[in-house]
């Protein structure tokens, strides 16, 4: 139990075993046995889909899938309280993998333009990543082009030739790969040319304080005004007042992702969500 903790906290450490530590080690055991119970048994795990909008015209353009963990006894848990010991625990390709052929399969029977999937950066250690990805688009009769991959800025730091090669196969069969949370990270330009990447998603962290700090102001038009130079989509997360929608619509942002235009729905929602949009489109 030490040693797991000791490897959760990072390398070069030690801890000594307590009870205190034996009950936190208990309960992350305890939750992975349950997650791959989930996995197994194909029960439990669920998607939800948030709507990314046109900033000019207010249709949707495609959506993001959201992982959602309704746990039979501690009830729905959102990523946060998962993703990371799947990450540590080796389960993390299984349920990427099982995420994007959700993700695809619903978007191919849509229509949704597009559909966004999250990738661990551990994923892209596998070899084989981008023919696994290209091996769910063909069961799922999913064309490339209706499928956006978004990473980290921390895969980038990585700066790895094998991380640098997989994003251009996909890229090249035409993936988009989107960079999430900019500017929460340490990504720099050289990192943005050398991997190749489509899109920046401004952080909801920038977001919220749009208007109340100049500062931010500056930093979220520098984004932009970036993205826009090197000819890469911009989407700001986390939208949430008429105050800061008006004011990336005025810096030139693209999309925008926020509960002030839709929050997560399940597919069943997002389908009439889109049957209204097409319908308003087609009036």
């Amino acid at each position: 139990m030490a040693l797991y903790e000791a490897k959760t906290g990072g390398r070069n450490r030690y801890m000594l075993y307590g009870g205190e530590l034996g009950a936190v080690v208990r309960e992350r055991l305890a939750l992975e046995l349950d997650l791959r119970e989930a996995l197994r048994a194909d029960q439990g795990l669920k998607l939800a889909y948030q709507p990314i909008f046109c900033s000019r015209t207010q249709h949707i353009l495609g959506a993001e899938a959201l992982l959602r963990w309704d746990h039979p006894v501690r009830g729905s848990l959102s990523p946060a309280a998962f993703i990371k010991l799947a990450e540590e625990r080796g389960l993390i390709k299984q349920l990427g993998l099982w995420a994007l052929r959700r993700a695809c399969s619903f978007a191919a029977r849509s229509s949704l333009p597009w559909v966004a999937v999250n990738v661990s950066p551990i994923q892209f250690r596998d070899e084989r990543f981008a023919d696994r990805v290209f091996e769910v688009l063909a069961d799922t009769g999913l064309h490339p082009t209706r499928l956006e991959i978004e990473v980290t800025e921390g895969l980038l730091l990585q700066n790895s030739s094998e991380v640098q090669e997989t994003l251009r196969v996909l890229r090249a069969h035409g993936i988009r790969v989107a960079l999430d949370d900019f500017g929460t990270g340490y990504s720099s330009i050289s990192y943005l040319r050398t991997f190749g990447v489509d899109k920046l998603k401004i952080d909801q962290s920038f977001t919220a304080q749009l208007g109340l700090n100049v500062e931010i102001d500056s930093i979220v038009r520098s984004i932009i005004d970036l993205g826009r130079a090197m000819k890469m989509k911009l989407t700001a997360e986390g939208v949430e007042t008429e105050a800061q929608k008006n004011l990336l619509i005025a810096m030139g942002c693209d999309q925008l992702q926020g509960y002030l235009l839709a929050r997560p729905l399940d597919s069943s929602a997002l389908d009439d969500l889109l049957d209204q949009s097409n319908l308003t489109i087609a009036g």
